[in-house]
C-alpha cells in the first residue's frame, strides 16, 4: 500500500501538460507573427513547418526606424497551472539569444519574460514560472514576478539590439 501511495505521488508530481506539440500535421494558423512594424520598424519574421514537422520561426531583425524585434505568438483558451511550476521548451536555435514570454491574460499590455540562449543543437530549456519577470516594451516593470494561476498566451521573441538573421526550430512547449 505504501508503494502504491508513493507511486501515485511521484506520478502526480511528474505530470506534464503539452501546450503545443509541433508535427507534420500541426495546425499552426493560430500562431502569429508580430514584428516591430507595429512601431514603424522594418524587421521581418515568418513561421512554417519543416519536413520533420518542427515549427520554423525565422526572419531578419532590423534596427532601422527604431525597430529591433520579431516575435511569434500563440493565444489559447485559459490553461490552469494547477501544480505546474515550469515551462519546458524543446528547441533548436542558431546560437542566438531569445526570450520566452507569457501572459496570464492575452489582453494584458505587458508580458512575463525569461531570456534563453541557443547552442545550435536540440535543447530542452527549463524555465521556472516564478523566474519570469514583467516587462513592457523592453523595460522591466515594478511588479512581482509571475505568480498567476493560469495563462492565455505564449510567445518567442528575438531582439538582441543588432541587425541579424535568425532561425529557431520549435518542437514542443509544455508545462511541468
Amino acid at each position: 500500500m505504501k508503494n502504491l501511495i508513493c507511486l501515485s505521488v511521484i506520478m502526480a508530481l511528474s505530470t506534464t501538460y503539452t501546450i503545443f506539440d509541433f508535427n507534420s500535421k500541426s495546425d499552426i494558423k493560430n500562431w502569429r507573427i508580430i514584428n516591430d512594424a507595429v512601431m514603424g520598424g522594418e524587421s521581418t519574421g515568418s513561421v512554417g513547418l519543416n519536413l520533420d514537422g518542427h515549427a520554423i520561426f525565422k526572419g531578419e531583425v532590423s534596427l532601422a526606424n527604431n525597430g529591433g524585434f520579431s516575435s511569434l505568438r500563440y493565444n489559447f483558451k485559459k490553461i490552469k497551472l494547477n501544480n505546474y511550476s515550469k515551462v519546458i521548451l524543446k528547441i533548436k536555435g542558431d546560437n542566438k539569444n531569445y526570450q520566452f514570454r507569457l501572459k496570464s491574460k492575452s489582453t494584458n499590455y505587458y508580458s512575463y519574460i525569461k531570456s534563453f540562449s541557443t547552442n545550435g543543437k536540440w535543447q530542452e530549456i527549463e524555465i521556472l514560472l516564478s523566474d519570469m519577470y514583467p516587462s513592457f516594451r523592453g523595460r522591466k516593470l515594478d511588479k512581482p514576478n509571475f505568480s498567476e494561476d493560469h495563462i492565455e498566451e505564449i510567445a518567442f521573441l528575438i531582439g538582441n539590439k543588432s541587425n541579424e538573421s535568425f532561425e529557431l526550430l520549435i518542437d514542443e512547449v509544455r508545462l511541468n
